[in-house]
């Protein structure tokens, strides 16, 4: 039996108020990210899908600071980024892909970027996400974030990353298998 009650992707209504307090605050604190957008209509949106509020929960929950970019206006859903000034810390020191992780015979990473974004319920950035996240703020200054990378780079044992240095994006490769203790990822959510 499918118990809302038992489902581990539903969030306890305590821990929810707190999660939409915390949203508000800051879509409030950050309204250059979303003119025009209100509050309220967000608000409705998460409340109608508490699986989308679990996520975003996930996204907050390991130092993303998720928050409102955008609004699709054909499908009405509100498009949330990572918006945490350093790439978020508790997704760091992590290599690209599955694959990646088991190609490592020693000191493997506890985890990988795209299998932690799949549990979360959320999607890495691509490379145009991360530019446009830019426009926002300057994120990554002291840190870097894996973004979504081309299936031709992937082939060949590649992965993207990037950052922000000397008022530009970076975008670089390295091997997907590496990982640094100042590299993560971002995400985004449809909501």
């Amino acid at each position: 039996m499918n118990d809302v009650k038992n489902d581990k992707r539903v969030l306890p209504q305590k821990q929810r108020e707190e999660l939409l307090r915390v949203l508000k605050t800051r879509f409030e604190k950050n309204m250059d990210r979303h003119k025009g957008v209100a509050w309220a209509k967000v608000h409705a949106r998460i409340e109608a899908r508490a699986k989308k509020l679990w996520s975003l929960n996930e996204m907050e929950r390991t130092g993303g600071e998720p928050d409102v970019v955008g609004h699709d206006k054909k499908t009405g859903e509100y498009i949330f980024y990572d918006c945490s000034a350093e790439s978020p810390r508790g997704r760091r020191s992590i290599c690209y892909d599955r694959q990646a992780l088991e190609s490592r015979k020693e000191h493997k990473p506890k985890n990988n970027a795209l299998d932690m974004a799949a549990a979360m319920g959320i999607e890495m950035l691509t490379e145009a996400q991360y530019r446009d996240l830019q426009k926002f703020g300057n994120f990554d200054a002291k840190t870097s974030s894996w973004v979504k990378t081309p299936s031709d780079i992937r082939k060949l044992g590649g992965a993207l990353f990037a950052d922000y240095r000397y008022n530009n994006v970076f975008v670089y490769h390295n091997g997907a298998e590496s990982y640094y203790g100042v590299r993560g990822f971002r995400g985004s959510l449809r909501v």
